[in-house]
């Protein structure tokens, strides 16, 4: 047997037990694998669905463009079934967004815009708003808007919640999902309580987003919105897919619990999830004293871990927001295992005979170049040697006229490894700033010193 084409191996994802990662957990906790749909999300589901029942609609017609903000895994699904069906594709995105996503939807020949994060839904700048900008301006243009078009819920109404009753054998007792646009929630939900109305339906949420409190309240605080890290769940606005009369709880998970348990998904139960896997188990963990033994838990894991690998799978990125605290050397351990050192800096009004009687007279190889405080350049031995070789007359030159560009600068959290790989021919060394604001240096002698001790 074989299929027509790839759209029709949307679904019938498999449905896997959880052991070591929910061990602490007396219920059985099952994960519905979302990553073997041909996108590698469960977005394929509600993308297909949109585009079908939009062409029924007449609203989408032959050869059109289809325009959509999206993070990433609902364009994969469109663009997919756009590269089938003979549909263009423009996808406004954030810049929270990960670069692997962005990639991803232009491998499929789609147009990527990307816009900032940080500004309100109506901001011209949104990505909301920039591509119902592109939908007024694009002839034959469609815009699925996946937060509030009702085929996306109704997706998971037909396809998702009918699969894992029939998985467990109707033996489901907690549906728990990250919430984003709330069609998988929403519509699997639906379809769960119909067949049992006792199934309690849990829903992950983020710090910063409106959710938790809205539900719980009724009120839409927007100074519940601020910035966070998490992908994929969480929302500054009420999407119409979030059906709040379906959803019994939301819990709120932080950036760093969502984050590091996603790693340990991978390395705990070797399935390689994305982020919001990581925040609904994360989520889970923090309400296991809610299940008993005889329950039987689903988690959704929507999207698949490659989009994420400079991100939750990247030690640096995570290091730099002080989310991973290991063994491993950081610039600020590096620091703390040699002795205090005064940095020697010369500003770039000096003269170049002034840089060299410096040099001479601590006997260094290298000086970061200032001006009004600031780190603007640096000069080196070799530097100052080629220049004077090449023209004597230079000593009475400032030292701005030699000096090269600065010394990379790194955070404090950054791995020996990542230093390690700054340091070169022409960057002998790297700085930063300690907890105090005072500039150091690491140079390659720093760093072997720190290894050897």
């Amino acid at each position: 047997m074989w299929y027509k084409n790839i759209l029709e191996t949307i679904g019938n994802t498999p449905l896997v037990r959880l052991n070591k990662i929910t061990r602490d957990v007396s219920a059985t906790v099952l994960a519905k694998v979302e990553t073997t749909n041909p996108g590698n999300s469960i977005k394929d589901r509600m993308a297909i669905k949109m585009i079908e029942d939009a062409e029924r609609s007449g609203a989408l017609k032959p050869g059109g463009t289809i325009i959509e903000g999206t993070s990433g895994n609902t364009g994969m699904g469109l663009a997919i079934a756009a590269v089938i069906k003979g549909y263009k594709c423009i996808f406004t995105t954030t810049d929270k967004q990960s670069k692997e996503k962005t990639d991803a939807l232009r491998a499929f020949g789609a147009e990527v815009i990307v816009c900032p994060t940080n500004v309100d839904p109506e901001d011209p700048r949104s990505y909301y708003s920039v591509s119902s900008r592109l939908v007024r301006e694009t002839p034959n243009a469609w815009k699925p808007n996946q937060y509030d078009n009702l085929s996306n819920s109704q997706a998971h109404y037909e396809q998702t919640g009918p699969e894992i009753w029939e998985q467990t054998e109707g033996r489901i007792t907690h549906l728990v999902v990250g919430v984003g646009t709330g069609g998988t929630i929403s519509g699997a939900g639906k379809y769960l309580k119909e067949r049992n109305p006792g199934i309690q339906v849990w829903g992950i949420d983020t710090f910063g987003s409106v959710f938790k409190k809205y539900k719980e309240t009724g009120i839409f605080d927007k100074d519940e919105i601020y910035p966070y890290i998490t992908e994929g769940i969480g929302e500054d606005f009420l999407p119409q897919n979030v059906d709040f009369s379906v959803i019994d709880l939301f819990e709120k998970v932080t950036d760093k619990d969502a984050a590091l348990t996603t790693r340990e998904i991978a390395r705990k139960e070797g399935i390689f999830a994305g982020n919001s896997a990581g925040a609904a188990v994360a989520g889970l963990l923090q309400l296991k004293d809610r299940l008993k033994p005889t329950d039987v838990v689903v988690i959704i894991f929507h999207d698949h871990g490659s989009r994420y690998m400079g991100k939750m799978y990247n030690d640096d990125w995570l290091r730099e927001r002080g989310f991973l605290h290991d063994e491993k050397l950081t610039a600020k351990s590096i620091l703390a295992k040699r002795d205090r050192q005064e940095i020697v800096t010369i500003d770039a009004d000096k003269t170049i005979l002034e840089a060299v009687n410096t040099i001479k007279t601590l006997n260094i190889s290298q000086i970061p170049v200032t001006q009004q405080g600031m780190v603007i350049g640096k000069i080196t031995e070799s530097d100052v040697l080629s220049a004077l070789l090449e023209n004597p007359s230079l000593k009475a030159s400032k030292v701005q006229t030699i000096m090269t560009q600065s010394f990379p600068f790194v955070d404090l959290n950054t791995s020996i490894d990542k230093i390690s790989s700054m340091i070169s021919k022409e960057n002998t060394a790297v700085l930063l700033e300690d907890e105090m604001g005072k500039i150091e240096i690491i140079t390659q002698y720093d760093i072997i010193s720190a290894i050897s001790g």
